[in-house]
């Protein structure tokens, strides 16, 4: 050292110019789905990228692809051009949505923390629900803001997430219908005395316009599933049509509370109540509940959950639950 200076030599490697990903996974919600995914992550001397993205699973398949332009400050801020094909066959029903999106996104993070993407998107979606086929276009601007604050990405002992997210349409201007939709989740952790953790989570979600049959069921809100209301198959707790095909609705809430407790070093055993439905009126709306118990086992990429779940307003017996990933 001279000077109070200490001379460090860094030795940096070239990141491979292109890289591919395979993946294998399974829920409880999808059943076995694969992924596959592939990025030039420079074009040119500017930083620029690009890449595509699939996931297929019976009831749905889609492939995505994207072309980043880095902003300032690059690592954080980018301005991304996307576009997508889903094909959907909504569980259980004679219902499916063909879906093609296109259009600008502009990521940002915000000084105060929170992750800020204002969209433009372009979707055409043809669908059938039930007796009901349609053709929809829309052009939506939209805004999202996200926030995680935790002291662990992976197994947090405490910490919150924030998600708004908003869009709008307007008839004439590119679209079939007048449109406002609006969804919040908000989940919470906390740990105390090490081995007990408490765990909450709260969904709201709904569309406002005043011609909801043109709707396409991209749009429309379901509920029941691993990540909604337990005890109840996926995105089967929905308005019914007069031949009892399931539709979606104009709003939705879903919540839980879960207790976990740490029994050793990487399980934990777990109690939880989940509580939810879509539905079309905000008078009374009828909630179903779905209690239950299961294991954690905390894995390098996040706990694996096994959950079994009895509902408390169906004649159903109890349901296996099976998923992964991060709690927040």
């Amino acid at each position: 050292a001279v000077g109070q200076v200490i001379p460090v030599t860094v030795q940096l490697e070239t990141r491979k110019p292109r890289t591919m990903g395979l993946g294998l996974g399974f829920s409880t919600d999808v059943g076995p789905r694969g992924r596959a995914n592939w990025t030039r992550h420079w074009a040119n001397a500017q930083g620029h990228s690009y890449g595509f993205e699939s996931e297929l699973s019976a009831p749905r398949q889609n492939v995505g692809l994207w072309y980043d332009v880095p902003l300032d400050p690059p690592l954080t801020d980018k301005l991304r051009f996307a576009g997508g094909y889903q094909y959907e066959e909504i569980a259980g029903t004679d219902s499916l949505s063909k879906l093609l999106t296109v259009g600008p996104e502009w990521h940002s993070k915000l000084p105060s923390g929170w992750e800020r993407v204002i969209s433009l998107k372009w979707q055409r979606e043809e669908y059938r629900l039930g007796d009901d086929s349609g053709l929809s276009t829309l052009l939506m601007p939209g805004i999202s803001y996200s926030y995680l604050r935790s002291d662990d990405r992976i197994d947090p002992h405490k910490g919150y997430r924030l998600q708004f997210d908003a869009q709008v349409a307007k008839e004439g201007l590119g679209s079939d219908v007048n449109l406002v939709r609006g969804n919040v989740l908000l989940k919470g952790l906390t740990t105390v005395a090490q081995n007990h953790r408490f765990l909450g989570r709260v969904q709201f979600g709904g569309n406002f316009t005043d011609g909801y049959t043109s709707i396409p069921p991209s749009l429309r809100f379901f509920a029941g599933g691993d990540q909604s209301v337990r005890g109840y198959d996926y995105q089967t707790l929905s308005p019914t049509n007069s031949d009892g095909d399931r539709i979606g609705g104009r709003y939705m809430v879903a919540g839980s509370v879960e207790y976990q407790y740490s029994i050793a070093e990487k399980w934990r055993l777990a109690t939880f109540v989940d509580q939810g439905n879509s539905f079309n009126s905000l008078d009374l709306p009828s909630l179903k509940t779905g209690v239950g118990f299961g294991v954690r086992w905390v894995s390098p990429v996040g706990p694996l959950r096994l959950d079994l779940a009895h509902p408390l307003d169906d004649d159903g017996g109890v349901r296996l639950h099976f998923s992964m990933g991060p709690e927040l």
